[in-house]
């Protein structure tokens, strides 16, 4: 959805020559993987956060364009809301230093884009769901003025045929209608790409799927949503519920949400490609006059277009991507479970987790995925989202036929996970002074079973032990969050209280 799109409507004549083209696209996909035609190892990394924007007061701020126009500089783009905006970190090699650096470029674009948003009395918060957020700012008037958004919506609400239904039970339960996608604007997140050869790409897409609850146990930042305080990890309800093209019939025979976990492990990364296709009908039927069949004929680099946008609009948590980089294509896994912040050392200390047990375990010469069933995977990643830091979640111990063992999140973590991402950060090449720092704060979240969520969540309930009513007590406690943001320090050093 990063592309720009230009359609007024389509008609059944273009959703035909879509579905054609897509057909083609795979094919396509299909001979260069056979022909091997894939970029060689490099090691490349990428990296984006979701932002929010929030005045002095907490509230969120619809100020999206203006904010732009004052950074301006193409590393900053909107995103779904007006409250919104997404930071692109340029690609960077997995080694050395790299974690130090991807933090300084960091901090330095984020202090100078919060000046700019200061300009007009707003400000840059990095959380997953900005707690002051109420159902009156979800709506569509508050959509980012940029014509893929109406279209995107336009096209799902469409296939919807009526309202949505936010229904999400937690510590508290919010029942709500949406009559657009704006609820999912809500959810702010950060992107994690790694570039990796076809012939890697299942085991690392397998690995990233099996350490998903992991990463949202020490990483979950969204107990919030709309008052109400519900998951420690609340956007994947959210996120699936809001883009949900099912009526309740559709969901009764079995069909795929949009917002997808996936159901399987992978041999190929064709498998996603070609389930992506299977399962979900396009929601945006732009053709492009590239014939992809016959560019390889020419010897080209097909640019898969239409195999490319698609892609875009299926929400996996782990999403497969093609890309073309000095006409060279190449393949990446897109990491999509971690919300924004709470800060740029916990962002980084996120990054340093997963990208050091992907590795690790994509090069075991018993992948853990061959003695755990997708099923349990599924279900870690879904507890981890309920319970965050004191989640419990299944593991496998010992050889192929060995029972899968329930322990705590952060027993699992501090045993079994952090020595494997140690290993991984090494076997990269990155500096041991970068991989402790960071390996640390996850290490210091896990002994103190503090992460973003548990901090909101204790910070919020003193506020009204204090005798703040609900709205106060959650604006109270997204200034606090704002301050200690903009320290730097990381959370598992917050102490949870407003602070006087």
């Amino acid at each position: 959805m990063g592309e720009k799109l230009v359609a007024e409507g389509f008609d059944l004549a273009d959703r035909q020559r879509h579905r054609d083209k897509l057909r083609q696209c795979l094919d396509a996909l299909a001979r260069l993987l056979v022909e091997k035609r894939f970029d060689r190892p490099r090691n490349l990394m990428g990296l984006e956060i979701e932002l929010n924007l929030a005045g002095p007061d907490g509230m969120p701020s619809m100020v999206n364009s203006e904010v732009l126009k004052r950074i301006a500089s193409g590393d900053f783009q909107t995103e779904l809301g007006r409250f919104n905006l997404e930071v692109n970190i340029v690609p960077h090699q997995l080694s050395g230093r790299v974690l130090d650096q991807l933090a300084e470029e960091l901090r330095t674009g984020l202090s100078y884009a919060d000046r700019k948003a200061m300009e007009v009395d707003s400000g840059i918060v990095m959380i997953g769901i900005l707690p002051t957020l109420e159902d009156r700012h979800l709506v569509s008037s508050n959509l980012s003025d940029d014509h893929r958004y109406a279209l995107l919506n336009d096209q799902v609400v469409a296939a919807r045929g009526e309202h949505f239904t936010i229904d999400i039970e937690g510590v508290e339960r919010l029942t709500c209608t949406a009559g657009s996608i704006a609820p999912e604007s809500a959810c702010t997140s950060v992107q994690l790409h790694l570039q990796v050869t076809p012939r890697r790409f299942a085991a690392v897409w397998n690995a990233a799927q099996v350490v998903a609850g992991a990463q949202i146990a020490v990483g979950a930042n969204s107990p919030f949503l709309f008052g109400r305080e519900l998951w420690r990890e609340s956007r994947p309800p959210l996120f699936v519920q809001s883009t949900d093209t099912r009526p309740p019939e559709l969901k009764a025979q079995g069909v795929r949400p949009r917002t997808w976990f996936g159901e399987r492990w992978i041999d190929s990364a064709y498998d996603l490609f070609e389930e992506n296709l299977r399962f979900f009908p396009p929601l945006l039927p732009i053709s492009h006059p590239e014939d992809p069949l016959r560019a390889l004929e020419e010897g080209k680099v097909p640019a898969l277009h239409e195999l490319i946008l698609h892609n875009g609009t299926v929400y996996r948590w782990n999403r497969p991507v093609y890309g073309i980089a000095d006409g060279v294509p190449h393949l990446r896994v897109e990491n999509r479970v971690l919300p924004a912040g709470p800060t740029v050392t916990d962002v980084i200390a996120n990054a340093a987790f997963y990208y050091g047990l992907i590795r690790a375990l994509a090069e075991e010469s018993r992948p853990v995925w061959t003695r755990m069933p997708f099923a349990v995977a599924a279900d870690n990643f879904d507890t981890a989202c309920r319970h965050g830091i004191d989640a419990w979640l299944r593991w496998p111990k010992g050889g192929r036929n060995a029972p899968l063992v329930r322990m705590p999140a952060v027993r699992l973590v501090q045993e079994e996970l952090l020595p494997l991402a140690a290993a991984g950060l090494d076997a990269w090449g990155v500096e041991p002074a970068d991989r402790d720092r960071y390996l640390g704060v996850i290490e210091g979240r896990c002994a103190g079973r503090t992460n973003g969520a548990s901090w909101q969540a204790a910070t919020y309930h003193r506020a009204l032990e204090r005798g703040l009513g609900r709205d106060k007590a959650l604006a109270a406690t997204t200034r606090r969050y704002c301050e200690l943001m903009r320290t730097g320090e990381p959370v598992h050093l917050w102490r949870a209280g407003l602070g006087d």
